[in-house]
């Protein structure tokens, strides 16, 4: 389909692959003729993605050394680099954004709208570059508040935004003072299949950082002596071996086709970490096995408590111990069709239609 607009779509950085990289293929879908504009594009992770022979445009930060594997560390760069891209030529900006794209310049009147997967949460919470919770230093204090003025400003000049679940609505309000409507991501949960027989394993699919708490499911899990499977990689692996029994696994990266037939048999799936939106936990339930999640975020918009999973309200070992127990006890009651028609509510389709209306809607 030949788009009617000159769109051009600004997304912070391309690292690598994850959910929201993900999130933009499917918009390609909805608008094949957007041109692409980031600050920092890993171009051998993504040979084997639909973006691969596309032109992306990128910053003066893609040249710098480092850039492809700790774009973090030139976070005091972004604003600036994300306000010098040359948007003359678009009737349309659309930016994908979780820490600066909204600052994208729009020229000669041209709308801008921001798909925001969440205000940046190193400037408006307490979790630090590193992914921990302790306490910043009065320098990054400083550059944090500076960067939060900026963040404003720029979110004034967006025209209207959409975003990825009721609970980073609730942050965009906060953070901006904006009204933003919900886009659910489009999850590809025909991928996904429940197995002849559920076995008796548990598992979770994330990347091991210190913010997605994984630590909290290994410490549970080791106590309780039940088989958890851990699929994904990241800098706290060596960390959660170290305290993890022998009832721990550890998978490390797993292919899409390995995931879906892992999801396909598990007993349960866990997250310990507030998501923004989660789009495992959706996987999960398309593959008809029932969650056991942190009760805040994302898994409020994509999950049933009672029915496709239970929420636990504390992020601590023994608050998911307790959900894990009472999961045991009513385990019967949960369906695999139940589990399946959850899902479907974030389809791929569905997605494409709303995001279609958002970016064409005057």
């Amino acid at each position: 389909m030949k788009s009617e607009l000159r769109i051009a779509f600004v997304i912070d950085a391309l690292p690598a692959i994850g959910g929201g990289e993900r999130v933009l293929f499917t918009a390609l879908e909805a608008f094949p003729d957007a041109e692409l504009f980031t600050l920092v594009y890993n171009q051998a992770a993504f040979t084997a993605s639909p973006i691969a022979n596309r032109k992306v445009n990128t910053s003066f930060i893609d040249r710098l050394p480092l850039a492809h594997k700790q774009h973090r560390m030139f976070l005091p760069l972004m604003p600036f680099a994300i306000e010098q891209f040359n948007l003359r030529d678009y009737e349309t900006v659309v930016s994908f954004s979780y820490a600066v794209a909204h600052g994208a310049q729009n020229y000669n009147g041209a709308r801008h709208v921001s798909y925001t997967y969440t205000p940046m949460r190193y400037a408006w919470t307490e979790l630090n570059l590193n992914g921990t919770h302790t306490r910043k230093n009065p320098i990054i204090d400083q550059f944090m508040e500076a960067f939060r003025e900026w963040d404003k400003k720029a979110a004034s000049h967006v025209h209207q935004f959409a975003t990825i679940s009721k609970a980073v609505s609730q942050r965009i309000q906060s953070a901006y003072q904006r009204e933003a409507s919900i886009i659910y991501p489009p999850v590809e949960v025909d991928r996904f299949k429940p197995g002849p027989k559920r076995e008796d394993f548990y598992i979770t699919v994330t990347r091991l950082v210190a913010h997605k708490r994984v630590d909290i499911l290994v410490r549970a899990f080791s106590k309780l002596n039940l088989p958890l499977l851990i699929i994904g990689d990241g800098p706290e692996l060596p960390r959660l071996k170290n305290m993890a029994g022998s009832n721990i696994h550890f998978l490390g990266y797993q292919s899409d086709e390995k995931v879906a037939e892992y999801l396909g048999k598990a007993r349960g799936f866990v997250c310990a970490t507030e998501e923004d939106f989660g789009i495992a936990i959706v996987e999960a339930q398309a593959a008809g096995c029932p969650i056991i999640a942190y009760g805040q975020g994302g898994a409020l918009d994509t999950v049933i408590d009672g029915t496709t999973g239970v929420f636990f309200a504390e992020q601590s070992p023994e608050c998911l111990i307790e959900a894990i127990q009472r999961y045991e006890r009513m385990y019967s009651n949960f369906l695999v069709d139940d589990l399946v028609q959850n899902s479907l509510r974030f389809n791929k389709r569905r997605f494409i239609d709303e995001f279609r209306k958002f970016i064409c809607l005057k």
